[in-house]
C-alpha cells in the first residue's frame, strides 16, 4: 500500500511540474465553403513564413462555431471559417465558455449555386420553383389555401418548361452555413410568393419556409462539397447546392442553373445581380494571437492585396473580392485586432 501511495504521489508531482506542451501550429475549423480559400492562404503562408502550415478542418459553419466557442487554450481552435455571420446564440456560447475577445474578418463574397452535370439539360429556375421542389409542405395545387405534403416528383410537374427528370437535389446539412444562407435567400423568398404561407405568423412561416422534404427529393450530402461534385458527375439527373467557387473550379464538367434569369457568374455575383450571394468570414480568438506561433503572420497574409485583392490568388479560386474601401477597413481592423461587440 505504501509503495502504491508513493507511486501515485510521484505521478501527481510529474503532472504538476511538467508544463503542458504548447501547440506550434494554427488550428482552424469551420465552413466547407471558406475551406478552399483558407487552405490556399495556409499553403502560401507555410511556403513563405518558415513556420508550420496551419491545420484546417472542414466541419461546417455551425460545427465550427461550436468547436471555436468551447473554450480558450491550446486544446481549442484558434480560428473558425464561416459562410455567414456569427449568431447571437453562438456569441453567447462563446462568452459563457470564456471566449470573450473575438476578431471578425469578412474576406469576400460568394454565390450559392444549383448545378448539374454538363451532360444533362441546363436548368432555368425561379426561387418559387425551387421552393416547390424542396419544401416539405407546399400549397395544394387543387386548393392553394392549404398546405399538403410535397407531391412533386418530377421537375416538369412544377413547370412544363423544366427538364423531364426526377427531383433529386444533393445539398448541405443543417450544420452548414451554406444551408442557412440557402434557406434564407432561396426558400424564404420562394415561400413568400404564396399568400397562404406569407400570411402565417413568424414561427409558422419559418417552419414552412425552412423545412426541406425528407422523401428523397432532397439528400443531405455532408460538408464535403467536392464529394457533391463527384456525385453529380456520376448521376447526371441530380442537382447539387454549393458555393460558386466549386462550380468555378469544375466548370469543365458542371453547369450552374440560372436563378431569376441570371446565371451564376463571377461578374453577376460581384455586381449583385445574381440573387443568391452572401459574404464570407473567419473569426479569431484574440487571446490566441500572441500565444500560438504564426497567427499574426497568417492574418497579414489573408488580408493582403495579393491574397484577397482584385486579381489576387483567392479570386483565382473563385472568391469575389470586397470593394477596395471595405478591404482596407477590414485589414485595418485585423491589424488593430479590433474585437466584435457582443451584446
Amino acid at each position: 500500500m505504501k509503495v502504491q501511495t508513493m507511486l501515485a504521489a510521484g505521478a501527481l508531482s510529474l503532472m504538476i511540474t511538467v508544463p503542458a506542451m504548447a501547440r506550434d501550429y494554427i488550428s482552424i475549423v469551420g465552413s466547407s465553403t471558406v475551406y478552399p480559400f483558407s487552405t490556399a492562404v495556409a499553403e502560401q503562408f507555410g511556403r513563405t513564413s518558415g513556420g508550420k502550415t496551419p491545420k484546417i478542418e472542414s466541419t461546417g459553419t455551425g460545427g465550427g462555431f461550436k468547436l471555436f466557442c468551447s473554450g480558450v487554450g491550446v486544446n481549442f481552435p484558434d480560428m473558425t471559417n464561416a459562410s455567414r455571420a456569427i449568431k447571437s446564440s453562438e456569441s453567447k456560447n462563446c462568452v459563457d465558455n470564456g471566449v470573450k475577445d473575438i476578431v471578425e474578418v469578412k474576406v469576400g463574397y460568394d454565390g450559392i449555386v444549383i448545378a448539374n452535370a454538363k451532360t444533362a439539360p441546363a436548368f432555368e429556375l425561379t426561387r418559387k420553383e425551387i421552393f416547390l421542389a424542396l419544401a416539405k409542405e407546399v400549397p395544394d395545387p387543387k386548393d392553394p389555401s392549404k398546405l399538403i405534403a410535397n407531391p412533386y416528383k418530377n421537375w416538369k410537374e412544377i413547370n412544363p418548361s423544366l427538364p423531364d427528370s426526377k427531383i433529386e437535389v444533393l445539398g448541405p446539412p443543417p450544420t452548414s452555413g451554406t444551408r442557412d444562407a440557402f434557406v434564407e435567400m432561396v426558400m424564404e423568398e420562394g415561400a413568400k410568393t404564396f399568400p397562404v404561407i406569407k400570411a402565417l405568423d413568424k414561427k409558422a412561416f419559418a417552419a414552412a419556409a425552412h423545412t426541406v422534404r425528407e422523401d428523397g427529393g432532397y439528400v443531405e450530402a455532408g460538408e464535403n462539397d467536392n464529394l457533391i461534385v463527384q456525385k453529380l458527375q456520376a448521376n447526371p439527373n441530380a442537382l447539387g447546392i454549393f458555393g460558386f467557387s466549386f462550380l468555378d473550379q469544375n466548370a469543365d464538367v458542371l453547369q450552374g442553373a440560372s436563378v431569376e434569369k441570371t446565371a451564376p457568374t463571377f461578374e453577376a455575383i460581384a455586381d449583385g445581380s445574381y440573387p443568391v450571394s452572401r459574404p464570407l468570414f473567419f473569426y479569431v480568438k484574440k487571446a490566441h494571437v500572441d500565444v500560438i506561433p504564426g497567427v499574426k503572420g497568417f492574418l497579414a497574409e489573408f488580408t493582403s492585396e495579393k491574397a484577397w485583392g482584385e486579381g489576387g490568388y483567392l479570386a483565382d479560386k473563385g472568391m469575389i473580392p470586397m470593394p477596395a474601401a471595405e478591404r482596407k477597413q477590414f485589414a485595418e481592423n485585423v491589424a488593430a485586432l479590433k474585437t466584435l461587440e457582443i451584446k
